[in-house]
């Protein structure tokens, strides 16, 4: 049964999923390979399922049918403890949606989740770090071009700041997602939910993909990952696709080469270029097309537009 979960790595299935009959394990196995698609949130939804219901096994809960509200109460109020908001209220998500799954297929009674309310959470800003234009054009001009690590790092970094493209788009984007249309490079991004998006490149960005491509000679190679691992002792891309492990300290490393200070991340770039183009007079609904965002106010957490004003006002503080 182990097998046809797709397990996070260094958790183990709950016992009270184990004491279900084969009926019972097989419909919490569906959950988690038929109605779920997302990698990410397969994993997110796991991790809190697990967490669960080794909480309850922990208090003596005896089957997962004997859940009742007030459990579930009691965990998210421990949760709150040690978990900012936004991770309180996924994981309830993921309980509830689960428990319906569980309803639907006959294996309990009732979803104790949905009496439970989960914490208040509003905000109009975002927390991922941005960086502003300097920087983002200074860490860029930091990254070697005379290596092929170097191409690729610069080539992905310019795609998520110039595309404004999710981490997971830009890796698992293949070549022949980078194409000529109307005389200019076009990207095309796979983005969550299974949408396609397509986006023209901005000059720096389609000299930094020709530049790579090039190198690397890559578009003999239409079906292969556009973003691979570089072979160890050779200097040259190999087979693998690069991971997004890989990637995210390979940002880490750029930026402390670059002696950036802020907190970058992945998601940072794609912030740092809609904070940037609305700066320069874009519109939010524009934005939130090339975004690929179903609605403006998903970017307004993007815009850092509002971190000028308040630098600008504090230092009207003359003491």
């Amino acid at each position: 049964m182990n097998q046809l979960i797709p397990l996070p790595q260094g958790i183990k299935l709950p016992e009270l999923i184990g004491h279900l009959p084969n009926s019972g394990r097989m419909r919490f196995v569906e959950f988690f390979t038929a109605a779920i698609r997302n990698l990410n949130t397969r994993k997110a939804y796991m991790r809190a399922a697990v967490d669960f219901m080794t909480w309850c096994e922990q208090r003596g809960v005896p089957a997962l049918p004997a859940v009742q509200p007030v459990h579930v109460a009691a965990w998210v109020e421990e949760l709150g403890q040690r978990h900012a908001v936004p991770t309180v209220k996924l994981r309830l998500a993921a309980i509830r949606h689960l428990f319906d799954w569980m309803v639907t297929g006959q294996v309990m009674p009732s979803n104790p989740a949905h009496a439970v309310r989960g914490p208040s959470y509003s905000t109009k800003k975002g927390k991922t770090p941005v960086l502003s234009p300097e920087e983002a054009r200074h860490l860029l001009a930091t990254i070697p071009a005379d290596t092929m690590s170097g191409k690729r790092d610069r080539a992905l970094i310019g795609l998520m700041t110039y595309s404004f493209a999710r981490i997971g788009a830009a890796l698992s984007m293949e070549v022949r997602d980078v194409f000529v249309q109307n005389r200019r490079l076009w990207v095309r991004l796979h983005e969550k939910g299974g949408k396609r998006h397509e986006m023209p490149c901005h000059h720096t960005l389609e000299a930094y993909l020709d530049d790579y491509m090039e190198a690397g000679g890559l578009r003999d190679h239409p079906r292969s990952s556009l973003f691979r691992t570089i072979g160890r002792g050779t200097g040259a891309l190999s087979e693998t696709p690069l991971p997004q492990a890989n990637a995210y300290a390979m940002i880490q490393r750029r930026a402390e080469a670059a002696r950036i200070d802020t907190d970058v991340c992945c998601h940072t770039f794609r912030a740092t270029g809609i904070t940037a183009y609305l700066k320069n007079g874009g519109t939010l609904e524009k934005a939130a097309h090339m975004a690929n965002h179903s609605s403006t106010r998903t970017t307004q957490l993007y815009d850092r537009r509002s971190d000028d004003i308040n630098l600008d006002e504090v230092e009207r503080i003359l003491i």
